[in-house]
């Protein structure tokens, strides 16, 4: 009896080691606001905008200590709409990420699965739309994938990033087709990124076959003898490059990024030049903005934004966002999933609010 009684004891305690050596963690995103948008088809427009200041999106993030630094880490992230309550992707759980992997502290992480590229990643952390939290912010279309859309994280993908050495890190990733061709949906990407005190910069760059970015969101109606609503590139290279420096309560940023889009013997380049400030005024208010100008096929938009966003917890902030977009003589505005305006002008303004659990 004291053997039966002391090998439980025994096992009880391993599993609660076990159990203390692992984590999972629910986390999640919510904002909803209002809207006033000036000109969409040639009429003004009141919504009820949601993700603006952050995507909607609940999660678990999981890791269990194997020992000697190493551990074994997982993501599933699902995207939503606050004002409907409807999946991101309809028919996708976890639209944004889901990935196993292993993370080791001196060598770096190792994941598989459903996950962002580099561009969103990296580059994405220096844009005004990332900066200045507002989702409108981001380029005409999204083609050079900044924000986390149904179309931008790489399904099948293998995935490295690197332990930090002397403010270095870099890394790699490949999309895997799946099929019998293996340049069929194949997808890479390289980068690497560097921070010193107040200055970080990040660099990436991703070569994709048969993808498929939403230009129909930019007003372009026909691209490369195909219809927007479908077109897909039969090659798509995506690279840019993103600096910003802390000066006390002033982080000024800045970035630019260049696709090239190949099909059917066609080739067209996609450019944006981005940049940007945040002031935090006092420990709970912020103000930032900035400006970017994007040309695409014979086609320009520039936009400005600025925005206060007020902390009434760590968790809850409380903002307002003015946008104003001049698109070319040939172009309509069309502001990032705003709808395409009637003519070259094109404005928002919002206020919402945001929570973190």
């Amino acid at each position: 009896m004291k053997q039966i009684i002391a090998a439980s004891l025994t096992a009880t305690c391993m599993t609660t080691c076990a159990w203390a050596q692992s984590s999972v963690t629910l986390y999640g995103s919510l904002d909803a606001g209002v809207a006033y948008i000036s000109n969409v088809g040639g009429s003004s427009k009141w919504i009820q905008e949601q993700g603006n200041m952050q995507p909607d999106r609940w999660g678990l993030k999981g890791v269990e200590d194997l020992g000697n630094g190493l551990k074994a880490v997982f993501q599933l992230e699902n995207g939503f709409y606050t004002n409907t309550g409807a999946m991101a992707k309809p028919g996708v759980l976890f639209n944004r990420q889901a990935y196993v992997g292993l993370a080791s502290d001196q060598i770096g992480t190792l994941t598989f699965g459903h996950q962002t590229p580099f561009s969103f990643d990296v580059l994405g952390t220096f844009s005004t739309g990332y900066q200045a939290a507002s989702w409108y912010a981001f380029h005409p279309g999204n083609i050079d994938a900044l924000a986390n859309t149904a179309v931008v994280p790489y399904d099948n993908s293998v995935k490295f990033r690197s332990a930090t050495f002397g403010g270095f890190s870099v890394g790699a990733m490949m999309g895997l087709g799946n099929t019998t061709n293996f340049a069929t949906g194949r997808e890479y990407g390289f980068a690497a990124t560097y921070a010193n005190g107040g200055f970080k910069a990040g660099a990436s760059y991703s070569n994709e076959n048969n993808r498929t970015p939403s230009i129909v969101t930019t007003g372009i109606t026909t691209f490369q003898g195909q219809p927007a609503a479908t077109y897909m590139a039969d090659n798509l290279q995506n690279m840019g490059l993103g600096l910003s420096y802390q000066f006390g309560s002033v982080l000024v940023h800045g970035l630019y990024t260049r696709v090239k889009l190949e099909s059917a013997g066609h080739s067209d380049t996609y450019q944006s030049y981005d940049a940007g400030a945040n002031w935090q005024v006092t420990p709970f208010n912020t103000i930032a903005g900035g400006a970017a100008t994007t040309t695409f096929a014979g086609h320009r938009w520039t936009q400005f934004m600025i925005g206060n966003i007020y902390a009434l917890s760590k968790s809850t902030q409380v903002y307002i966002n003015a946008l104003y977009q001049r698109a070319g003589s040939n172009t309509d505005a069309a502001f990032f999933t705003a709808g395409v305006s009637s003519g070259r002008n094109q404005a928002i303004v919002l206020s919402g609010i945001h929570h973190s659990f």
